[in-house]
């Protein structure tokens, strides 16, 4: 699995994850399920995207690397 993909499947399973939390918030609607929302989610989609823009930036360096390498 190339950098690229790893940055890919890191976006597409946080998709995921946040789809299904959204259908759990419909049965768990108490204190504690906002507590996790905050604690745990709330801020997961910017620090998903700051993440796949940097595994981007790994993998052209890397290309760089290798074909300075060969």
């Amino acid at each position: 699995m190339s950098v690229r993909e790893s940055g890919t499947n890191l976006a597409q399973s946080t998709k995921i994850l946040l789809n299904q939390w959204e259908d759990t918030k419909t049965h768990w609607r108490d204190d504690k399920s906002q507590q996790f929302e905050q604690n745990h989610l709330s801020d997961l989609p910017g620090k998903v995207h700051r993440a796949t823009a940097l595994i981007e930036e790994l993998d052209i360096i890397l290309k760089k690397i290798r074909h300075a390498c060969e």
